[in-house]
């Protein structure tokens, strides 16, 4: 299959050197002298500096270039960049009024097959908190196939071939099953799912939970608290994903509690890392600065915090990160804010 991953960050690149073992794929990058760059050292200078792209990897900062020929796009941009480049995508391929004989798709050119497209990134858009599919439902034509991958996954594990399992989801199960087969090899097994809500919610959430974990091992609060953490933040995630339409069975497997423990506990995770310099005092806009790469969960919580009082769900720990990022409230009295709620039946609100 003809692959272009788009976008040539830590995970693009990582998943475009892990396709390329058994696909023709393209790494397209914006910035034409990282991209010049790349092709004369073979790596990733800024992302992946220790690890050497294969040789049958193409590398293109041509949009036109990129897209001609793919018959999979995967979408390794922020969720804040998300809806721009579908649009760019939509405007690049126009669908006609009408659909040629069975399985066939068409454009205003005539006959021709569509792309596929797959997206990456786990967060809620700014100010609208919609999911990525819902997204992309408002962007991309209905002759698109679509879905999500997601699931625990550091890039450079990735890109240095250690086993990942990860999970396609996709309204349109064949689909799903059918890229996920396309997608698998012995390093990177991708599971079929059909519940797009359940996967994206676990993906944006976690990183939110992440920043709390940071904050806890900043503080040096020990496993114990760690392991609350993570078990009750993974309550929270189901509440608010089960109230979206989201599978219980979904939010406990890999783009659920997968995603949450390895986020809460790598030392690889970039939000984890904002909520141990958070412990430290630091100020949001420095951490920033310093990690230099994008950490959903700042601005994930902002949606999720607004989300759940929509929706009435009970959030304290999301809560807590938002008042801590947002409201500046220092860290230590949010801890001490959650440890001294009321105590409850484990599985109530």
């Amino acid at each position: 299959m003809n692959i272009t991953v788009i976008g040539a960050g830590a995970w693009g690149t990582s998943l475009a050197i892990s396709l390329a073992q058994r696909h023709g794929t393209i790494l397209w990058g914006r910035d034409a002298a990282q991209i010049a760059g790349m092709r004369a050292t073979r790596c990733n200078q800024r992302y992946l500096p220790d690890v050497q792209l294969p040789e049958n990897l193409l590398l293109s900062s041509d949009f036109e270039e990129a897209m001609a020929g793919a018959e999979l796009l995967i979408l390794a941009v922020p969720t804040a960049a998300l809806r721009k480049m579908l649009q760019e995508i939509a405007v690049r391929f126009p669908l006609s009024d009408s659909l040629t004989h069975a399985g066939e798709r068409t454009n205003e050119k005539g006959a021709v097959r569509l792309p596929d497209v797959i997206w990456l990134c786990k967060g809620l858009e700014m100010q609208t908190s919609l999911l990525p599919h819902q997204v992309a439902e408002e962007v991309l034509p209905a002759g698109f196939h679509r879905g999500v991958l997601s699931g625990p996954s550091f890039a450079l594990e990735v890109a240095q071939g250690l086993p990942t399992a990860l999970v396609l989801a996709s309204k349109d199960e064949a689909f799903a099953q059918c890229a996920a087969s396309v997608l698998h090899h012995s390093r990177l097994r991708i599971y079929a799912s059909n519940d797009l809500v359940g996967v994206e919610i676990g993906g944006a959430v976690k990183n939110v939970m992440a920043i709390a974990a940071g904050i806890s091992d900043g503080m040096s609060l020990g496993n114990n608290a760690r392991a609350a953490l993570i078990t009750r933040g993974l309550a929270e995630i189901a509440r608010l994903g089960i109230k979206l339409g989201g599978r219980p069975e979904t939010l406990g497997g890999l783009s659920g509690a997968g995603d949450l423990i390895l986020t809460c506990t790598g030392n690889l995770s970039r939000n984890r890392r904002v909520g141990l310099m958070l412990a430290e005092g630091r100020k949001l806009d420095e951490i920033l600065d310093e990690i230099g790469h994008v950490a959903e969960g700042v601005y994930a919580v902002r949606e999720v915090h607004g989300l759940a009082k929509r929706l009435g769900v009970d959030m304290p720990i999301c809560e807590a990160v938002y008042r801590v990022l947002y409201e500046h409230v220092p860290a230590r009295e949010m801890v001490d804010y959650l440890l001294n709620r009321t105590t409850s039946l484990e599985f109530s609100q």
